[in-house]
């Protein structure tokens, strides 16, 4: 198979997104003052849903995030509460699909944690989560929600695993293990049955996520992989990485057949990483630059030349990472098909850029909304690890965003216990890598320490009271 290269003409076709532009939200519907993370970890520290935007923050001793409700926008007091239980620095959230005040975090100290965000935002500092979820060995560096399953999250940790977990329960449920090295992102397909994963062994996977069997594998040494995103239900990937010259590159791939890519094409030369966003709804793709601020977009097709350039927001700022508002977010009134929150870190700013589609006619646009999935989960936890798949369910964003019926979150009850996967104990003591985890393990070991000579001491007390309760009855009468 030809590689082909793209040619940097753009392609004047007959398109209805050729014209969409990108617009910033006036500085009164940004959100001001915030202390965003100066972690170099390469994501986006930041989400958002139809209710809420989170953004990971600086902090010293412990990782924190802010929770702020969408309507409260301008300028955020310095006091103004966090979500800051962690003990190392977050690494990554994420909000439930299907419940929208259940937001997943996880970080440097091992751990990932479920929150449970109280209507109308935070009134003081969150230090309790729902449910904490220890299973890695070292720093948890990606979560992802599974796109059609209620209460099935993802985990990759700096172990080189990715773990599954059932929240119903919990608990990890299956194990993928067949990564040499740091997982760099996670992409679901459409109705969740294959996940394709970029890794630092320079490797493209696409896993049968239940089994953990790699279906294909790609050894990119031509154009390193960062990031990868599904093309909804095109049977296409598309990553972003970087060519053998040192530019920024992106390429086309058949989902069947990673031997070698459908097209490559180099974008520039800057060292930024790339980050893809696709929308299946206009199949287009937004590629948007670490460290600079300007947003590409392209419309994909099944047919050469397969990546339609259209056009391009720039912006003075630079952007550290970008939040994507879900479908049933946007304001169709204005003909939006996608909306970032761009965290530019100078300024302490999150800004607002709403893609829009120009159109004269006020009535709703069918043709640029077709139905999308919804906030309705299809399978439960048990019939997707059961073998189920199925697509999201769908929803109409022609009324505007009608709520279904609240769902709840309930956490199970859990006892502390080993947690074996696929027979291994993954809370067994690992050997530290550095002298931060030396530290950790250090102290979490004089806790336990401390913990258990208390538990000792007290039952020390409790075995004298009943020897002395014994030598009372013995020495009692035996009828009065």
């Amino acid at each position: 198979m030809t590689v082909t290269k793209m040619s940097w003409r753009p392609q004047y076709r007959s398109s209805k997104f050729r014209n969409v532009y990108g617009k910033v939200a006036n500085r009164e519907h940004c959100f001001d003052g915030i202390p965003i993370t100066k972690n170099v970890h390469d994501n986006h520290f930041c989400a958002v849903n139809a209710r809420f935007l989170a953004i990971v923050t600086e902090s010293a001793g412990g990782g924190s995030f802010l929770v702020i409700p969408l309507e409260q926008t301008g300028r955020i007091e310095p006091n103004y509460p966090k979500v800051c239980g962690h003990q190392g620095n977050v690494l990554d959230i994420k909000w439930n699909p299907f419940i929208d005040n259940i937001i997943a975090s996880c970080s440097e100290d091992t751990s990932v944690r479920i929150w449970e965000i109280p209507e109308g935002g935070l009134k003081r500092n969150m230090t309790e989560a729902l449910l904490e979820l220890h299973g890695h060995s070292r720093r948890v560096g990606l979560v992802e929600w599974h796109p059609t399953t209620n209460n099935i999250l993802f985990s990759a940790g700096y172990d080189y695993k990715v773990l599954i977990w059932n929240l119903d329960v919990g608990e990890p449920v299956k194990m993928i293990d067949c990564h040499s090295d740091v997982i760099l992102c996670m992409s679901f397909n459409t109705d969740g049955s294959l996940l394709t994963t970029t890794c630092k062994d320079k490797k493209l996977r696409v896993i049968e996520p239940r089994s953990g069997r790699v279906l294909q594998e790609a050894n990119c040494k031509n154009h390193r992989v960062n990031r990868v995103v599904f093309l909804g239900n095109m049977k296409r990937l598309l990553t972003t990485g970087v060519s053998r010259w040192n530019t920024r590159q992106i390429a086309l791939w058949d989902q069947e057949d990673l031997s070698m890519p459908l097209i490559e094409e180099e974008i520039d030369g800057l060292s930024g990483l790339l980050f893809p966003f696709y929308d299946a709804d206009t199949h287009m793709l937004y590629l948007a630059g670490k460290g600079d601020g300007n947003i590409r977009y392209y419309e994909i097709s099944t047919e050469k030349p397969y990546l339609s350039y259209l056009m391009e927001f720039r912006s003075p700022a630079p952007q550290k990472g970008l939040g994507v508002m879900p479908k049933h977010g946007l304001d169709v009134s204005a003909c939006e098909v996608f909306r970032f929150y761009k965290l530019v870190t100078l300024k302490g700013l999150i800004e607002p850029i709403s893609m829009i589609v120009p159109r004269r006619s006020d009535s709703y646009q069918e043709d640029i909304y077709p139905m999308t999935p919804g906030t309705e989960p299809a399978l439960t936890p048990d019939e997707w690890l059961g073998g189920i798949n199925r697509d999201p369910v769908l929803m109409s964003l022609k009324e505007g965003y009608k709520k279904s019926p609240k769902m709840v979150f309930k956490a199970p009850i859990k006892e502390k216990k080993s947690v074996v996967v696929n027979g291994i104990d993954l809370l067994e003591n690992v050997p530290p890598r550095t002298e931060n985890e030396l530290l950790r393990m250090f102290f979490r070991q004089q806790d336990e320490i401390r913990r258990l000579k208390e538990e000792l001491a007290q039952k020390d007390i409790r075995i004298r009271q009943l020897q002395l309760e014994l030598k009372n009855l013995r020495n009692s009468p035996k009828n009065c």
